[in-house]
């Protein structure tokens, strides 16, 4: 005779040490609390990480922001995970609203890692069943990844922002190079249909962090130009691209961008480029030392929250994605 159990559901959600802010914010939202865990670095550099309260049989979600050091911050998302398998959690869905490496998703030459890719391979060996990230740097890294992977875009986000904040001005949506074009068209129809830009340059595969600009096509004389891109690193093509739409007579240059990785000399740059806004999201951490008065950061929780919400009630999260990904 067959033995019948109910089986309820359970969501527990779990956070490493790189943005603890975000997670609480997040679970404020889903109106639950993070589940305590302690975490340790020994002497040596090894890490060590342990759930203070079981997961057996739940719907673990571990929330991980990438931020420097990402090598450390990743080492400790793959321990949180091998964790929760080990402790017998029946699906594990890693939320890491940057997803690290992601600039490296194909060869440039002879001899490179494919380090997204890696980065997927890792994740799956570790445990993760699924993944939810925000503003993948390519959306085809979403095929290295063997499970679903839950593609968010900040986009309406930050254009909701920028349609009350800059209501009545002449706009004109502005992508820093060719490969943002994309992105740039979909703010242009999310604004109204506002008009497009972007700005040719050149970049030295060889030597990281390091553009040439070279033409601005497009109408921007006498108008506000809203910058957009997927991240702002060490700022360098933002305020080149900043300065070349200024010598075009542009009338102002308002920057927007999902993630702020801010790395020096970011905040400077940013700081001192003809630049009157920058919109950021909070998918990473921003220290005190890292901001400056032009800067407004928007909240990614209620989003994310909602993604993990639909994933957990097995609903769809197709409507959070704010475009085709």
């Amino acid at each position: 005779m067959a033995i019948h159990a109910k089986s309820r559901k359970s969501l527990v959600l779990l956070s490493g040490r790189a943005a603890p802010e975000l997670a609480a914010e997040i679970a404020v939202d889903l109106e639950t609390e993070v589940t305590p865990t302690r975490a340790l670095e020994f002497a040596s550099g090894e890490l060590f990480v342990r759930f203070e309260e079981s997961v057996r049989g739940s719907d673990a979600f571990i929330i991980q922001s990438m931020c420097a050091p990402v090598n450390h911050h990743l080492m400790e998302l793959l321990l949180m995970l091998d964790a929760a398998k080990r402790g017998s959690a029946k699906r594990v869905t890693v939320v890491v609203p940057f997803y690290p490496y992601a600039r490296q998703d194909k060869k440039h030459q002879g001899r490179e890692p494919i380090s997204a890719r890696l980065v997927a391979d890792l994740l799956k060996t570790a445990g993760a069943d699924r993944i939810l990230t925000v503003d993948l740097h390519t959306a085809q890294i979403q095929g290295f990844f063997d499970g679903p992977v839950d593609h968010l875009f900040a986009l309406d986000l930050l254009a909701r922002y920028v349609k009350e904040r800059y209501a009545g001005r002449d706009l004109t949506v502005v992508a820093p190079d060719s490969g943002r074009v994309r992105v740039a068209e979909r703010w242009t129809d999310v604004l109204g249909g506002t008009p497009l830009a972007f700005i040719h340059k050149t970049r030295d595969p060889l030597v990281p962090n390091q553009v040439v600009m070279n033409r601005v096509v497009g109408e921007v004389k006498g108008r506000t130009c809203i910058l957009v891109d997927d991240m702002i690193d060490t700022g360098g093509t933002i305020a080149k691209a900043a300065d070349a739409l200024r010598e075009e007579g542009a009338a102002d240059v308002v920057v927007a961008a999902t993630h702020g990785v801010l790395s020096d000399p970011a905040t400077e740059r940013l700081k001192n480029g003809p630049i009157s806004e920058v919109i950021l999201t909070n998918t990473l951490p921003i220290g005190p030392e890292k901001e400056l008065d032009k800067l407004t950061v928007l909240s990614i929780a209620p989003l994310i929250a909602r993604a993990i919400r639909e994933v957990f009630d097995d609903g769809s999260v197709t409507s959070l994605f704010g475009g085709a990904s």
